[in-house]
């Protein structure tokens, strides 16, 4: 049951970043991007904080935070700045596609630093749900503004950034917990961006803002990163780094279906069948197989 709860967790934690996604492209016309990563970690700590207090266990202890806020940087301060910088360059759906990449880097680079084992089916399941997103985001990858590659290649370089945070942070989530494992890391990452927006300047916009731009930072921070990045470490507790990663492929669908429900696009049938490939592909990568019974062993005589 453990297992069930992790994936199904990873699952509601992607779908919760598609969702994001709606609020981010909103709050991008009012300020740039260091100062939206700067509201939704911040108040996503600003959230966890006093639970993370309130836990039997405790903070972390000392000997972890140097890998606690190196997890944090890596995963909180690095990866949005790729993220971000990407889509400079490149797509949407493009970016979503190489970003899909991450269950292939996290199983390959696990196998690679001995953390989970490579399975055929691990990696069936992995290349079903990356086939799933290409086919849901057709009509998106058909077009491509000059010099893409530059984007798709950040966005894989973000998504092995997120890899290994899967992989390297699930020992220090287990001594501590992931309320208080999450709130210590998406403080350091939190602080860098912070920090990074004040040099820019970034938060000088926020003078004009209205109730609808305060309620995007707020669903940011509560939904994108308070609940989001819960249900992750949750996830990364309970069961392998690949099956947590794979779940990442539900975000870009999860973005797709806010988009037909709130703005009116049309559902097409690739968007329809790349959903079901996607879900194909996750029961396959965390589903076991069924072994068969042991042959019963005639009596000593």
């Amino acid at each position: 049951m453990g297992e069930i709860w992790g994936v199904l967790a990873a699952v509601a934690s992607s779908a919760l970043g598609g969702t994001s996604i709606g609020a981010t492209r909103f709050l991008v016309g009012a300020i740039d991007p260091l100062a939206i990563g700067a509201f939704r970690f911040g108040i996503g700590v600003l959230l966890l904080l006093p639970l993370a207090l309130l836990q039997p266990g405790g903070w972390p202890p000392r000997r972890d935070w140097p890998g606690v806020i190196g997890l944090g940087l890596l995963f909180f301060a690095a990866f949005p700045i790729l993220f971000n910088a990407s889509l400079i360059f490149t797509t949407a759906a493009r970016g979503a596609l190489a970003l899909s990449t991450l269950p292939l880097l996290t199983m390959l680079v696990g196998a690679a630093l001995g953390a989970e084992p490579l399975t055929g089916r691990k990696t069936t399941g992995v290349l079903v749900t990356i086939l799933g997103v290409s086919m849901a985001l057709l009509s998106g990858l058909a077009t491509a503004p000059p010099g893409a590659w530059r984007g798709d290649l950040l966005m894989v370089a973000a998504a092995l950034c997120m890899a290994l945070y899967n992989i390297w942070s699930k020992p220090y989530i287990r001594r501590s917990g992931p309320i208080p494992f999450t709130t210590l890391a998406m403080a350091a990452g939190a602080a860098v961006l912070m920090a990074a927006a004040l040099l820019r300047g970034s938060f000088a916009p926020v003078a004009e803002f209205g109730a609808p731009q305060w309620f995007g930072a707020a669903y940011l921070g509560a939904f994108g990163a308070a609940l989001t990045f819960y249900l992750w470490a949750f996830a990364l507790e309970r069961t392998t780094p690949t099956r947590v990663a794979i779940s990442v492929t539900v975000n870009p669908i999860a973005a797709s279906l806010v988009g037909a429900a709130l703005l009116g696009e049309p559902l097409s049938w690739n968007l329809m069948a790349g959903i079901a490939t996607v879900f194909a592909g996750i029961w396959i990568a965390t589903s076991q197989p069924q072994e068969a019974p042991a042959a019963a062993t005639p009596d000593a005589p």
